[in-house]
């Protein structure tokens, strides 16, 4: 019989009905485009040797001969734009602000027939490093409220460029799923006493039944109530508001455990698109101590349809337990 639950952080409710499919490998599709077999295309401008085609470098990596190894350009074709003052008008019920902000493309290694899976634990230290200091820089804008770092992975995932990249898009608005997020998390600490996250990490390292992988610094779990199939956390051990603020060892060892996660998943499920966002409140002080950061991975192997898009309810057609299991027996 199917069964509801509810994500107590979100206030999420999700239908989970597996006898809708049975095994997690059905969840495996036959149909996906593989990764590029050659390691430069002469069309793709994030290729190392095609620099010109990306405009000026915001920052990038270089190994000791002056090669890049994590690049950051402006997107081609930004959300946002970073030039000019914040005009805000309201007419009625109707409101607006100019499009300012910051969009940035981070290209995750020269090479174009690679993934973070498949690239060495060093290389996406290198790439969280660069996410952390672009998250200072844009934060410290005052022109930002919100700043989203994020990456998609195929072409289900909205991915437009096969060349492994991450973006960061910094808005001027904090959108009102995020600030239900920070506002229900304040809630649960006033009535509570304690960080939800971390009453959620504890349960889960309790039971275990749902952990994909551990790390000392991290661990990573399929949710109780998860959304689609394989919809994993990634959380800090320790109480952390803000990704910014994670230590050079945490790096490290955050970048071991997602290759980990991602490899699991890359082999498990034949490379899958996905998306993965990391929610932070964005360099905020180390001592809040309503909110934990962690990094949502949402592998793109279900479709939403017309009931979710209607009641904003998901139905999940796989046990979290069962797909958590098995994303553990995957050798990474």
């Amino acid at each position: 019989m199917s069964e509801l639950r509810q994500n107590i952080a979100t206030k999420e409710w999700v239908i989970i009905a597996p006898e809708r499919s049975n095994r997690p490998d059905d969840f495996i599709s036959r149909d996906r485009r593989p990764l590029p077999e050659v390691p430069y295309s002469d069309r793709c401008p994030f290729c190392a040797g095609n620099e010109a085609q990306t405009g000026d470098e915001v920052m990038a990596v270089r190994d000791g001969d002056g090669r890049w190894l994590v690049r950051v350009v402006p997107n081609k074709y930004p959300a946002l734009t970073s030039d000019g003052e914040l005009d805000y008008r309201e007419q009625g019920t109707q409101r607006r602000i100019n499009g300012l902000g910051h969009h940035l493309v981070i290209v995750e290694a020269p090479q174009h027939n690679t993934t973070p899976a498949l690239m060495e634990a060093a290389q996406v230290e290198r790439v969280l490093g660069v996410y952390q200091q672009l998250y200072l820089q844009a934060i410290g804008d005052p022109r930002v409220e919100l700043v989203t770092l994020f990456k998609n992975h195929g072409q289900r995932a909205g991915m437009s460029q096969q060349h492994p990249h991450s973006q960061l898009i910094a808005t001027p608005v904090v959108p009102a799923n995020v600030r239900q997020r920070v506002e229900l998390a304040i809630r649960y600490y006033d009535d509570h006493r304690t960080c939800v996250y971390c009453t959620m990490l504890a349960e889960e390292l309790r039971s275990g039944e749902r952990v994909v992988a551990e790390s000392q610094h991290f661990a990573a779990f399929v949710l109780y109530a998860a959304l689609s199939p394989f919809h994993i956390w990634i959380l800090p051990k320790r109480h952390q508001a803000a990704f910014v603020h994670i230590s050079d060892e945490e790096r490290a060892d955050l970048a071991r455990l997602l290759r980990q996660v991602l490899r699991k998943i890359f082999y498990g499920l034949e490379n899958p698109d996905y998306n993965f966002v990391i929610r932070s409140r964005d360099g905020q002080p180390r001592a809040v101590s309503y909110f934990h950061w962690y990094l949502s991975l949402v592998p793109r192997v279900s479709t939403t349809a017309g009931f979710e898009l209607a009641s904003g309810m998901y139905i999940n057609t796989l046990l979290p337990e069962r797909a958590a299991e098995f994303l553990r027996q995957v050798e990474a």
